[in-house]
């Protein structure tokens, strides 16, 4: 396996994630500027309460997608140091989902670094959310079985 040319962190985590220990992490002195973004669990979604959610990896392809993320990051933009955490298993309302923090010694990369690795994140990387609500749970982006509803007796063709 090949020796990584920056000081990076990708990772997937079961316990909360430690959102000061990474912004810790990307931070140097030859720095101006660390971009975050912080996703949290919300309490509805569809205009409907959500309880809690599940997150379900393919855990060693995530983390090699995760990887590659970081390396396109450094090609791409002048930036720094790069940590990518993304939380697995039971999340309750307000708890960090994913956490991705960004170092540049200018803020336009790092800005535009954090906003590029969120969204291929989220395109790429094989990680899975479901849903609970208290009528049923839905897989992220998938629908609700729908309600069982009255409905008057079938007429027969004519």
């Amino acid at each position: 396996m090949a020796t990584p040319l920056h000081d990076d962190i990708c990772q997937l985590v079961r316990d909360p994630i430690n959102v000061a220990a990474l912004v810790h992490h990307v931070r140097a002195p030859e720095d101006g500027a660390i971009f975050t973004f912080d996703g949290f669990v919300r309490n509805q979604s569809h205009s409907r309460a959500t309880l809690y959610l599940d997150y379900e990896a393919y855990e060693t392809m995530a983390l090699a997608k995760m990887r590659e993320i970081a390396a396109q990051l450094h090609e791409k933009y002048k930036i720094h140091r790069v940590a990518i955490a993304h939380r697995l298993g039971r999340l309750q309302i307000g708890e960090t989902s994913v956490f991705i923090a960004v170092s540049a010694p200018h803020r336009a990369a790092a800005f535009d670094a954090c906003r590029f690795a969120i969204d291929t994140l989220k395109r790429t990387v094989p990680i899975w959310k479901k849903e609970y609500f208290e009528d049923g749970a839905v897989w992220a982006d998938g629908e609700l079985p729908p309600a069982p509803a009255a409905t008057p007796h079938a007429k027969p063709a004519s």
